[in-house]
């Protein structure tokens, strides 16, 4: 576990490494990176996880479970917001149901610390939470980066959980009036770092105003681009920092 500069959470937990590309949100995702970097330091945890395709790193598709990883919350006695697999997807497809309710275990031992696990396959989200129970402390999330993608909502709409909640980040197009009916939280950024592709306002305010309507928490991220420093975090002359009021039954 590691603190981390991600703006709506305090720690990253990854007790999963590895992934694979799955839609044009991944094409430049910045946990690629950073496990070639990791790999690079010498941390065998992140070895053969990433190949080179020209300049950059990309995802192998090989997983690294990490067992020794499952008991750090444990240790972690100040209450938390932990990002769970910064590094991977939990509901990956080699990721054994096995493991994943070793995760679901230690997650419901510590009830001090708030949970956000974000998948890009919901649908086996809800496959598999179905054999879990609903935890408190655990909010359930889906990415969701232009109009392509948006049955994902509707897979976690299925999802039994305390909170639900989308990224729309990067934002790579419009998603037009997407229905959050059943979404307690919405992310939007625009990607960030080498090859970031440009996100439009008209698209973020989209996202707003179906927020608004779906009384849904709306949480700015940032505009992104190669020096996201430099554009910053302020939409329409402010912040938005919203965080979603977690229901008291799914």
């Amino acid at each position: 576990m590691a603190e981390t500069s991600i703006e709506w959470t305090d720690a990253t937990w990854n007790p999963v490494a590895g992934c694979t590309i799955l839609s044009p949100g991944c094409t430049n995702c910045y946990a690629m990176r950073m496990a070639a970097r990791l790999e690079a330091m010498g941390m065998q945890k992140y070895r053969g996880l990433t190949r080179k395709s020209g300049r950059r790193a990309v995802w192998t598709g090989r997983i690294r479970l990490d067992r020794s990883a499952l008991s750090t919350p444990l240790r972690w006695r100040k209450p938390r917001r932990i990002f769970v697999n910064s590094m991977s997807d939990l509901f990956h497809e080699d990721v054994p149901q096995s493991f994943v309710a070793e995760v679901w275990a230690v997650m419901g031992s510590t009830p001090w610390h708030t949970y956000q696990i974000l998948t890009k396959r919901p649908d086996r989200m809800a496959q598999l939470t179905r054999c879990f129970p609903v935890l408190g402390n655990v909010w359930l999330g889906t990415s969701v980066e232009n109009a392509d993608y948006l049955s994902r909502i509707d897979d976690l709409r299925s999802v039994g959980a305390t909170v639900r909640f989308i990224s729309f980040e990067p934002l790579l197009g419009s998603v037009g009036a997407p229905n959050l009916q059943g979404i307690d939280w919405a992310i939007v950024g625009g990607e960030s770092g080498p090859r970031s592709r440009p996100m439009l306002e008209e698209w973020v305010a989209e996202i707003e105003t179906a927020c608004r309507r779906s009384k849904t928490a709306f949480f700015f991220k940032q505009w992104g681009g190669v020096r996201k420093d430099m554009t910053g975090r302020t939409y329409r002359g402010r912040t938005f920092d919203e965080m979603p009021r977690e229901r008291l039954s799914a």
